[in-house]
Parts: structure tokens; C-alpha cells; sequence
């Protein structure tokens, strides 16, 4: 992958906005084809061999080859892969390394949370004024809209920063580290999520859907933190159409 980061790659379209590269399939194959050897009776899921296979049915590795396929694609260093094993909608276990900075964010359920090694744990802010907030845009042109205008509208000038790194995978990791307060997206897809739901919960914190329930592999739309920002941030941001299931 890394050999690739500076060379003409293929490019083609999953949707709107939605690219995937000749390497994002390369790396998908590798990887499985590991697994499938170590693990042969194990469900693969990957973001581009088997989108449409579900994840949380017996066991299952979830795969993103790049988490950040468009920063890759167009020579920005913020992207990761990720691997990530579930049972039954349960992660058990979430990996997620970037190449560019030589940094392994990983967790086991009940064992903590690590960044190559060493325990992490989510901020310890206790006010929204303090906080650095990431999130990134969703596909749709509609909830890129309604997240702009939320942290514009009901959380701007109440925090120190925004920031949009381009990779959900990373977002979520930051976030378990400390180095970021609370991250949002909607439109996320199993493997985005697989490795960050584990890290922020096994740092201590918390990551729901948008309307407060506890995140899981299928839910349309996260918001991490640690409990007393999640909570302030979900008070300052009732009502607003980003919040709504529909929005």
C-alpha cells in the first residue's frame, strides 16, 4: 500500500463522491486471504469484496483495506486499515494501523484499549469550551449540510476547534487516544466503525447513534466522547434535523 501512496493509481466510482482504488481491492484480497487460511470457517466482510454480507451474524472479520480512500487516492498521508472480529454484532476485537505515522491503535474486549503498546484512555475535558471536536461529511449532500450547520449553529463559538481529517477509522482512534474530544458522521458502514466502537469503549468512553442509544456495527450515524461531553453535546444539539433519524 505504502509503495503505492505517491504512484498513478486506478480510480473508479462507487457513488457519489464514493471512489475505491485498484489498491483498496489488492489490499482487501491480502488480508482476507490470510484470514481464510488462519480462520476458514469465519465470515469475511470487506468494503470491497462482500459489502453485502451481513456482519454481525456467528463470527465475522470486518475489513477496510483504506479507511480514507479519497486522502489516499489524492496524496493526503490520513488513512489506515482496518480489521476488526465481531460475534454475533459484538466486537471482540478492533485493529487499526496507520502507515504514514507507524501507529497500531488496538483493542480486545475487557483488556483496554493501546497506541502501539501503551494503554490509552479518552479525554478527561469536562466542558464543551474545552474541547476539540472532528467529524467529517457524509456522502449524502443533505446530512453534509445538517452537520456543518450543527457544530456552525448550536456548538460554535462553545469549543476550542474542528477538526475534519477525512478518515472515520482515525477519527474514532483519535478520539480513544485523547487527542480529540468527540468525533460525529453519519453513513458509516460496518468496517468504518469496527475497530473505533472497541478503542473509545475500552478507553472509557462512550459512542452512541444520534438519538443516544448505544452504537453498533449498522448504526446510521456515531457520536464518541467521553460521557460528561457526549452528554452536554447531545443537550446542546436537541432538536436540530442532524440528530433526527431521517436527517
Amino acid at each position: 500500500m505504502q509503495d503505492r501512496f505517491e504512484k498513478v493509481k486506478e480510480i473508479s466510482y462507487k457513488g457519489p463522491g464514493d471512489i475505491v482504488t485498484d489498491v483498496d481491492r489488492e489490499v482487501e484480497a491480502e488480508v482476507f486471504s490470510f484470514l481464510a487460511s488462519e480462520y476458514p470457517c469465519m465470515n469475511l466482510v470487506g468494503e470491497e469484496s462482500s459489502p453485502d454480507l451481513r456482519a454481525d451474524k456467528g463470527y465475522a472479520w470486518i475489513v477496510d483495506p483504506i479507511d480514507g480512500t479519497r486522502n489516499y487516492a489524492y496524496g493526503i498521508p490520513l488513512y489506515s486499515t482496518v480489521v476488526g472480529l465481531a460475534y454475533e454484532g459484538t466486537v471482540l476485537v478492533g485493529v487499526n494501523y496507520d502507515p504514514n505515522r507507524d501507529e497500531l491503535f488496538g483493542a480486545e474486549r475487557g483488556k483496554g484499549a493501546f497506541l502501539n503498546g501503551k494503554r490509552i484512555q479518552v479525554s478527561e475535558r469536562a466542558s464543551l469550551d474545552e474541547c476539540i471536536i472532528g467529524l467529517d461529511l457524509s456522502y449524502g449532500d443533505v446530512r453534509a449540510k445538517y452537520a456543518l450547520e450543527m457544530v456552525a449553529n448550536t456548538v460554535w463559538p462553545h469549543m476550542r476547534t474542528a477538526r475534519m481529517i477525512g478518515s472515520s477509522a482515525l477519527g474514532l482512534s483519535y478520539v480513544a487516544a485523547g487527542r480529540t474530544d468527540l468525533y460525529l458522521m453519519t453513513g458509516l458502514k460496518p468496517w468504518d466503525q469496527v475497530a473505533g466502537l472497541l478503542l473509545v469503549e475500552e478507553a472509557g468512553g462512550v459512542t452512541t447513534d444520534r438519538m443516544g442509544r448505544l452504537a453498533t456495527l449498522y448504526s446510521d450515524g456515531i457520536i464518541a466522547s467521553c460521557r460528561d461531553i457526549h452528554e452536554e453535546f447531545m443537550q446542546r444539539t436537541e432538536g436540530h434535523p442532524w440528530r433526527e433519524a431521517a436527517g
